[in-house]
């Protein structure tokens, strides 16, 4: 029971994805397959963004001074700091999914004028009749 407890925020990321798959999977409204899309993404965005986070980590590995022994022991500052940069965070999946937010409102725009457009011609956003009006 530990186990679960210690990892809540992850079960909180299991959920959002599956209720976010259920809406993709079960309604039949074209405007909630797209939220339960755009929930499901969220849900993976924050599950790598989690995965960054160190307990008792500093923020950023940011390397500063690493020239002010002005040539006198250079080599032993700068592999001093690169010992502590371990202590820090890693930024790469911040980077990775600020790039995940770029496609997911580019896919939310896309697929909210593709429903634009189905509804213009089919009034109606409701899968079954859609495809009932198209046979």
């Amino acid at each position: 029971m530990d186990f679960i407890i210690s990892k809540y925020n992850f079960w909180i990321y299991i959920v959002l994805m599956m209720i976010g798959f259920y809406a993709m999977i079960a309604k039949k409204n074209l405007v909630k397959k797209i939220i339960g899309m755009n929930i499901f993404q969220t849900a993976i965005i924050l599950f790598f963004v989690s995965t960054a986070f160190k307990k008792g980590g500093a923020t950023l590995p940011i390397l500063l001074d690493i020239h002010s022994t002005h040539g006198h022991g250079q080599g032993h500052a700068v592999a001093q700091q690169a010992i502590e940069v371990a202590n820090y965070i890693n930024p790469l999946p911040h980077v990775l999914m600020l790039t995940a937010i770029v496609v997911m409102v580019a896919t939310l725009g896309v697929a909210l004028a593709i429903v634009i457009m189905i509804y213009r011609k089919y009034h109606t956003l409701n899968e079954d009749e859609i495809i009932k009006a198209m046979k």
